[in-house]
């Protein structure tokens, strides 16, 4: 796997974008991602619709790979860590994730986070509702109103942009989309589709691939 990083500037903060659908914010030695969506592929599996199994482990795997890249001290989920009712794929979690016992995971709640606060104690996570404001940055999971007084990071939307090229030719790819006053993140489960829709005002979009981070 390869990590491309892109720094930018955000109420005077320094964020590094990578193309690994994450953020590193050095200052507070935190790792920043949205929407993994845990639960997701066997929920399918369940309900008869073939996903493989393994959907899961790599998600969790490039998750592992940008945690021992950044050496954060603290893991932020912007909502939809799990996706739908207790299943299997939320075993697998409890196992991966007591890799790691010297981070502190914090997610604050989502639309599809709706498993029971007995589980996120269990697994030592601490949870945020419907916000958490931290210096200038505010962390919620949908963004639908701007607070001129923070810098808004969120997720949900799951952003991509349209590409086109020659002779009909489109592509779709993820991105991070910034304005003067927000930052919206991809989804980190390759496991989802892409909204190329839904684009803020005055946004950059920092589209991806796995050998570089551009601006549209």
């Amino acid at each position: 796997m390869q990590i491309i990083t892109k720094n930018i500037f955000c109420k005077e903060e320094e964020l590094t974008l990578t193309n690994q659908r994450v953020f590193y914010w050095k200052r507070k030695e935190t790792l920043v991602l949205s929407d993994l969506h845990i639960g997701k592929s066997a929920h399918f599996r369940k309900h008869g619709i073939p996903i493989p199994d393994n959907v899961l482990k790599k998600d969790l795997n490039r998750l592992k790979q940008l945690i021992i890249y950044f050496n954060p001290k603290t893991v932020i989920v912007v909502g939809d860590l799990f996706h739908a009712e207790f299943n299997s794929d939320i075993e697998t979690f409890k196992i991966w994730i007591l890799e790691f016992k010297n981070i502190n995971f914090e997610l604050i709640i989502g639309n599809h986070d709706r498993l029971s606060a007995d589980l996120y104690m269990d697994l030592n996570i601490k949870i945020y509702r419907p916000n958490k404001i931290e210096d200038n940055l505010c962390f919620v999971h949908d963004n639908i109103k701007i607070d001129e007084n923070y810098f808004t990071v969120s997720g949900h939307t799951h952003p991509g942009v349209l590409i086109k090229g020659k002779a009909k030719q489109k592509i779709k790819l993820p991105c991070f989309q910034v304005t003067n006053n927000q930052l919206i993140l991809p989804a980190f489960s390759l496991f989802t589709g892409l909204n190329t829709s839904n684009c803020p005002e005055n946004c950059i979009n920092y589209a991806f691939t796995d050998a570089a981070i551009f601006t549209i």
